[in-house]
C-alpha cells in the first residue's frame, strides 16, 4: 500500500523520503505540521539551508520529562516548506547549534 501525500497546500511539498519515513514511524501529516508550526527546539539542518524542528511526542505531567522526540527536517524556498525528512528519536537528543529565536521570528513574519 502506498502513503498518500497529505491533500494539495500550497504552503507545504512532501517529499517521497518524508512520506515513506511518515509511514515507517506511524507518524502523520498533521502531527508533522503541528512540529513545524510550534517546536520545542530548532536547530540547524545537516543538509545546506536546512532546519530540524523538535517536539517531544508526549511529557510526563509531574517530572517534565519525554522518552521519546518528533523531527521534521524542512527547506523553506520561495514562501514554500519543503519537507525532506521526519523521524522519531528514542530518548532526549543532545543540543547541538540551536538557531536564535530572532531568526525564527524573521522566517515566521515573512509567511
Amino acid at each position: 500500500m502506498q502513503f498518500k501525500a497529505p491533500k494539495n497546500n500550497e504552503r507545504y511539498f512532501w517529499t517521497g523520503h518524508a512520506l515513506g519515513k511518515m509511514q515507517y514511524y506511524g507518524l502523520t501529516a498533521q502531527r508533522i505540521l503541528r512540529v513545524i508550526n510550534h517546536p520545542a527546539r530548532a536547530e540547524a539542518g545537516v543538509a545546506e539551508n536546512t532546519a530540524a524542528v523538535m517536539q517531544p511526542a508526549s511529557v510526563n505531567k509531574k517530572t517534565g520529562k519525554w522518552r521519546m522526540e518528533i523531527w521534521a527536517m524542512y527547506q523553506l524556498k520561495d514562501g514554500q516548506y519543503k519537507i525532506i525528512s521526519v523521524w522519531r528519536y528514542p530518548g532526549k537528543s543532545p543540543e547541538r547549534n540551536a538557531i536564535p529565536a530572532e531568526i525564527l521570528d524573521e522566517v515566521k513574519d515573512l509567511l
